[in-house]
């Protein structure tokens, strides 16, 4: 009863240990779960087959007829599958995905996102006869006048509208290359030709309409006439030859967005006019030149005139006077949001804080007193991190000079805001894949972002999203900084661990970035510890997929390269180690060594630099896992080998490393008997004699620069009376380890039944006297370890390997 209360009260704590574990890891950032619907959305989307669809007429995915998906659900796998194709390397697009969603009998589709050149004018065709109210296209450049034909279908229906950087959409047949005659060499090229017909007449509901880059082609006061009821509209780098026309909505009119638009001040007049406006955007590129210059009596007269605004920005703008309270009359006290005590002049004629204030790329950003709850500026990490998340979607160029900000503060200061710094560069670097400079200042960001500082506030999921947007840098982009940054960045993870979820897509792109002949040294230095790394302390299967993708080969080339520069480097030593690695227990990955001429790189890296002991330490434990196949023993049996390692017998180089492996290597030779050496010099028994001489010279004390996870490799050398002397290198491995690292290895050998086998030993009448008093030793230090049931792989790994 005693023993059942016992294992009661260790349920109990255990249990109490666990919900404590759970509410500190639930505290961490980005810990929060995704919901049902998103999971379940995800697994149909990569199961389509299984799922909702079946393979119809030449092999067309057909959705199954007793299938009837409401709004919620197809809009959601609609955008999802968006975001899979641009963020997900291995998901598989399917080419007749939007046809699933054709037929308004059984799928609805009401609010869609679609962005990129991924999306083509048939994929809108397929979903026309969808009563869509919400349809953002974005960066769509695929797309030609034939979808502006296919989004008059939506026009009784549609209230939002997005065409943002859609350019082609206004030209016929942009997709196609643009036509030249091939028999005259000087005639120009054949422009697309604009498309003329279309307007928004009929679209009697559409409320929110964003233009962003409208051709200056398109005459946008013409194309927005029939619109009668926008509250709504971004005109975002759009040519404005006309501004009158913008009164027509002066008494609906509650949001314009007019960045990079030129100023002028019949534009200020007319928009001062919209009475209704709560959001209004007039900023700018700073580093663009523009001929308007805003003064601080033009501010006024917007603050003055638009009363009803709660968002406003002019970042980017040079104000021509000064329109700042002097720093010695600045209100005493913290920073306020009070419009009375505003450090700006015009704004102190605000009724109330502005909910919005943009004043990035401005002088006005570094004042002391802002009427406004959020700001964007550089002045600190706030107005930082209000500008990555205001300009991510459709300014990439604001946004990347904030994230580099933002790298400064994380890389000289601290970041305060780790989850949502880290939450809005995920989210630019998802968003804007294929823009390098975003790629490349988002990567360094996110490398100084996961370091040690930082590491233990956050999640298992939030690490996971910065290594998949991390991989997707690395995929896209072959520039030298981005893949520095990247590879940088994945040095701050736990490794294997953190990366096995992707560990074959991450073992691919770092073979592929060590693959050109000559690579930058940085790059080639990280990529290699990083791919030594990800095989050291992982399972056999890992390793032999790792083998097949061409890992053995691509060291021995960096190996060879090496060899040619006559350069003995950190990348020429990690190169051995990973090597080491990858081929302990992977008889496959050993015979892929052979047979990629890696003992002859082996003995010209010996000759070349005799004098450095790590190489030698890791050439050595990388011959002792081949030497470990019977099968490939053989190729090792030749005089020259064989001499080499008879001498390697004697190096002090690493303490006993290079002499104990060279020792480990011969002793799985002898252990195949007389009968196998065939040649006559050197002779078996004179090697043997070194190899005792060897063993006796070495301090049992010694600690060690390998850490075995098993003693499989070791024990089969002990109950034989072959080679006497593989015993005796057996049994002194054991006892050094269990007397240097008792705590470690005694339970090791006792869970593989090494006390049974050494007792055998004592039982051989052929087993030395002192190899019978060494086992003695190993069992005694055992007896004060009882067998624990911890489980170990069939494994055994160089620590060191794993040094960057």
């Amino acid at each position: 009863m005693v023993c059942n209360l016992h294992f009661h009260a260790q349920l109990l704590d255990s249990a109490s240990r666990t919900r404590e574990k759970e509410a500190n890891m639930a505290a961490k950032a980005g810990d929060n779960p995704d919901s049902l619907m998103t999971l379940a959305t995800v697994f149909c989307l990569r199961n389509l087959r299984k799922t909702m669809c079946y393979q119809g007429f030449r092999n067309k995915l057909c959705l199954r007829s007793d299938i009837f998906l409401p709004s919620e659900i197809c809009d959601k796998l609609v955008n999802t599958y968006m975001e899979l194709v641009h963020t997900d390397s291995n998901f598989e697009p399917v080419e007749s995905f939007f046809q699933l969603f054709s037929d308004p009998r059984s799928t609805r589709l009401t609010r869609v996102q679609l962005r990129e050149d991924f999306v083509r004018d048939r994929d809108l065709e397929a979903i026309r006869k969808q009563d869509l109210i919400e349809l953002h296209l974005t960066y769509c450049n695929s797309l030609s006048s034939r979808s502006l034909k296919t989004l008059t279908c939506f026009r009784e229906t549609l209230v939002s509208l997005c065409l943002f950087g859609c350019n082609h959409i206004f030209y016929r047949n942009s997709s196609a290359p643009l036509a030249c005659n091939e028999d005259t060499e000087d005639e120009e090229e054949e422009s697309p030709a604009l498309e003329t017909d279309f307007n928004f007449q009929g679209f009697n509901r559409l409320r929110l309409l964003n233009l962003g880059g409208l051709p200056e082609e398109v005459d946008a006061e013409t194309l927005l006439k029939p619109l009668k009821s926008l509250t709504t509209l971004d005109l975002s780098n759009v040519p404005l030859l006309r501004t009158a026309f913008l009164t027509q909505w002066k008494d609906r009119l509650a949001s314009l967005i007019l960045y990079n638009v030129d100023l002028s001040e019949e534009l200020v007049s007319t928009v001062v006019e919209l009475v209704n406006l709560r959001h209004l955007d007039i900023s700018r590129e700073s580093r663009r030149v523009f001929k308007f210059k805003m003064t601080r009596k033009i501010l006024t007269s917007i603050v003055q005139h638009l009363v009803n605004l709660v968002s406003l920005d002019i970042s980017g703008h040079i104000m021509l006077d000064n329109c700042t309270v002097p720093h010695f009359e600045e209100a005493l006290g913290r920073p306020s949001t009070e419009p009375c005590m505003s450090s700006i002049y015009p704004f102190q004629e605000l009724k109330r804080p502005l909910q919005f204030l943009g004043l990035y790329d401005t002088t006005l950003c570094n004042v002391t007193h802002i009427p406004a709850n959020k700001v964007t500026g550089s002045k600190n990490e706030d107005q930082v991190l209000n500008a990555i998340e205001a300009y991510t979607d459709f300014r990439p160029e604001l946004a990347h000079r904030a994230i580099n900000q933002l790298f400064d503060i994380a890389r000289i200061q601290h970041c305060n805001q780790l989850l949502r710094a880290l939450q809005l560069v995920i989210a630019a670097l998802k968003c804007h894949k294929y823009d390098k400079s975003i790629q490349v200042t988002g990567s360094a960001a996110l490398f100084y972002l996961t370091n040690t500082e930082y590491r233990s506030d956050q999640s298992v999921k939030l690490r996971r999203e910065v290594i998949q947007v991390v991989l997707n840098g690395m995929e896209q982009y072959q520039e030298v900084t981005v893949q520095r940054n990247c590879c940088l960045t994945l040095c701050n993870f736990s490794i294997p661990e953190e990366l096995e979820f992707q560990y074959t897509r991450v073992n691919q792109l770092l073979l592929k970035i060590l693959e050109p002949a000559r690579q930058d040294e940085s790059i080639q230095r990280i990529a290699v510890h990083l791919c030594n790394a990800l095989v050291c302390q992982v399972d056999n299967h890992h390793k032999e997929a790792v083998g097949k993708m061409g890992f053995v080969k691509t060291m021995l080339n960096l190996i060879q390269k090496k060899l040619q520069d006559r350069m003995c480097d950190q990348v020429m030593e990690f190169s051995w180690s990973a090597l080491w690695n990858i081929t302990d227990e992977t008889p496959d990955n050993c015979q892929m060594f052979l047979n990629c001429r890696g003992m002859s790189l082996f003995l010209e890296c010996l000759q070349e630099f005799p004098d450095k002991q790590e190489l030698h330490r890791n050439m050595l434990g990388l011959l002792g896992n081949v030497a470990e196949v019977k099968a490939l023993r053989p190729q090792l049996l030749t005089p020259q080998f064989i001499s080499v390692f008879s001498n390697l017998l004697d190096s002090k180089a690493d303490g006993i490393e290079v002499s104990y492996n060279a020792c480990g290597v011969l002793s799985h030779i002898m252990f195949d008997g007389p009968e196998v050496w065939s040649m006559k010099e050197p002779q078996r028994d004179t090697v043997m004699d070194k190899m005792w001489d060897a063993i006796q010279s070495w301090d049992v004390s010694s600690r060690r620069n390998i850490n075995y996870r098993s003693f499989e490799p070791i024990l089969r050398l002990l109950p034989q009376n072959i080679s006497p002397v593989s015993q005796h290198w057996a049994t002194w491995a054991l006892y050094n380890l269990v007397s240097v690292y008792p705590s470690k290895y005694c339970p090791l050998l006792i869970k593989e039944g090494g006390i049974s086998l050494l007792e055998k030993v004592l039982e051989l009448e052929s087993s030395q006297p002192e190899t019978k008093d060494m086992a003695r030793k190993v069992m005694e230090q055992c007896e004060n370890f009882q067998e624990d049931p911890m489980e170990t792989n069939n494994v055994h790994e160089v620590i060191y390997g794993q040094r960057g």
